[in-house]
């Protein structure tokens, strides 16, 4: 039996090595190719650059409604008590609680907009100190604006720290902040 008559065609061997890190330039005659008439250039596949992996957003809440609240907190995983306190208060006058909400902690972890459009889904989204190119928006808005944006409600407040003291200041934000939450969720 010959040698020569079990050699696959260049196209199959190709097809069963096209992802080698080595690649062979051969010059292609009638007949075999000898050692003297193929030309051997080794080649290093770039290192593939490590992207980390994304990890899900962390939240509290069970986001029912669909409505994403952003704040920053460094002192909590997810929300200090007395900020939950005032948060839920919030809330329960527009007729909503927890069960209806993510509040998501962007002190602790980094996200941006489609990955909450994505993972969150949300058709309003609450943000407490967090500037739109923080979460990669391509716009900013006024602070107590109230925003649509890509079949989603966007309010951009104060921080949720400074309503909680008992100062004209406070009061005044907390006033701004529930006259957008009005026209937010049409509370009459």
């Amino acid at each position: 039996m010959n040698s020569e008559n079990n050699l696959l065609p260049p196209f199959v061997i190709a097809s069963l090595y096209k992802d080698d890190l080595v690649l062979v330039d051969a010059k292609v005659n009638s007949k075999r190719p000898t050692t003297t008439e193929t030309k051997k250039t080794a080649t290093i596949a770039p290192a593939a650059e490590e992207v980390p992996p994304i990890k899900p957003i962390s939240f509290l809440g069970d986001n029912q409604k669909k409505i994403t609240i952003l704040l920053k907190d460094s002192s909590a995983v997810h929300v200090a008590d007395e900020s939950l306190q005032f948060l839920t208060a919030i809330l329960a006058a527009c007729k909503l609680n927890m069960g209806d909400v993510a509040i998501v902690n962007t002190a602790n972890q980094t996200v941006q907009y489609t990955q909450i459009k994505i993972e969150l889904q949300p058709t309003t989204l609450l943000l407490f100190d967090i500037n739109a190119a923080s979460i990669a928006l391509p716009f900013e808005v006024p602070q107590y604006q109230v925003q649509q944006y890509d079949n989603c409600t966007l309010l951009f407040s104060a921080p949720l720290q400074a309503m909680l003291v008992k100062t004209d200041a406070a009061k005044l934000e907390k006033g701004k902040l529930w006259n957008a939450l009005k026209k937010t969720f049409n509370i009459q």
